[in-house]
């Protein structure tokens, strides 16, 4: 058997399809059979690349997160914006529908997959919460626009709360709840100066959300 020469070509016509496929389908839904069906590749070759459906799933789900990684890098780093500006813009640009609305539609309750919600809870650990909100937060300090005397831990306690406690697709959530829960989150945070991060706009986004992950 010859060796592929477009090693590259196969793996993002893997990726390709199986976002595809995950977003139509859901990922519990989508097999591995479907994978190899819709690429025409064979099950062998779809295994040289990757070990499990699961394993296919991460790649998709990293390759998404690079994606809303360069916006989140371009609000951190507009200089027209303080600190609290930029907080606002974050949660703005991080729901919006045409990039959200895919991830909500792929994704299993992560409350029935611990590995699944060990590999969220690790990225607002190691990526999200220092690279993008503790230096968001730390220009507040600066600027006057956000008090805290503890960037770090405010930053990881703000992204724990929205990306698990908030986010509908870690368990099913009625719009009542989701609606309470934005109310505790709002309170919580302002005596840090941080308000109107979850508007009627994002709440009614979330809630929209949660519809899509119950279907």
């Amino acid at each position: 058997m010859g060796r592929n020469k477009y090693p590259e070509e196969t793996v993002q016509k893997i990726l390709d399809t199986a976002e595809r496929l995950f977003i139509e389908k859901g990922y519990d839904r989508a097999s591995l059979q479907d994978i190899i069906q819709e690429t025409g590749l064979s099950k062998g070759a779809i295994y040289h690349h990757f070990s499990s459906k699961e394993d296919i799933f991460y790649s998709v789900c990293d390759r998404i997160g690079q994606r809303n990684a360069a916006i989140l890098r371009k609000v951190r780093d507009d200089e027209t914006l303080n600190g609290l500006e930029k907080l606002r813009r974050i949660f703005k640009v991080s729901l919006q529908p045409e990039r959200q609305a895919k991830i909500f539609c792929m994704m299993p309750y992560l409350l029935d997959n611990a590995k699944f919600l060990a590999t969220e809870m690790r990225s607002i650990f190691q990526e999200v919460a220092p690279d993008f909100i503790e230096p968001i937060i730390r220009q507040g300090i600066a600027d006057g626009s956000i008090h805290t005397d503890h960037p770090r831990e405010l930053a990881e306690a703000m992204m724990l709360l929205s990306d698990i406690w908030i986010n509908p697709i870690v368990r099913p959530t009625t719009p009542e709840e989701l609606s309470a829960r934005c109310a505790i989150y709002d309170q919580l945070f302002r005596s840090f100066g941080i308000s109107d991060l979850i508007d009627q706009e994002i709440k009614d986004t979330l809630i929209g959300y949660g519809e899509l992950a119950r279907h």
